[in-house]
């Protein structure tokens, strides 16, 4: 009986400890995205992930389909959250967008990729833009 009581102690903490490392952390998230169309509508741009003291350079891309039309800058900062790597926040960000910018606007958004990694942006956007469509921006690690 000893041996068995043993044996699952150990097992418990060896899945403590694996749950421990598997931590997910955050960081800090600069992107500047440039966006226009007419009708099909394209987006790119670059940016900054902090994460655990170092900086990685990210690129900006995407497209999206219906009532696009005009263009934009959009300069947004915040949180990524729910990520272990650098590598986790690139991946492909879905969001169904609403919204009408004319001149300088705020902007205020969460997105969600694949791996998990959430996105928690808020920023300035100048320009002339009107969108009612689905976006996919895709971020990558340069």
């Amino acid at each position: 009986m000893r041996g068995l009581l043993g044996t699952v102690v150990a097992v418990l903490i060896g899945l403590f400890a694996l749950g421990a490392s598997a931590h997910a952390d955050e960081g800090r998230i600069t992107l500047t995205i440039y966006k226009g169309g007419w009708v099909i509508g394209g987006s790119g741009g670059s940016g900054t992930l902090s994460f655990r003291g170092k900086r990685y350079p990210l690129s900006i891309g995407g497209l999206s389909y219906g009532l696009v039309f005009g263009g934009s800058k959009a300069q947004l900062a915040g949180r990524v959250s729910n990520i272990r790597s650098p590598r986790d926040v690139a991946g492909v960000y879905g969001a169904v967008g609403a919204g009408a910018a004319i001149g300088i606007g705020a902007r205020a958004i969460v997105l969600r990729n694949e791996k998990g990694a959430v996105l928690e942006l808020s920023g300035s956007q100048v320009g002339l833009i009107a969108d009612l469509d689905l976006s996919g921006l895709a971020i990558g690690l340069k």
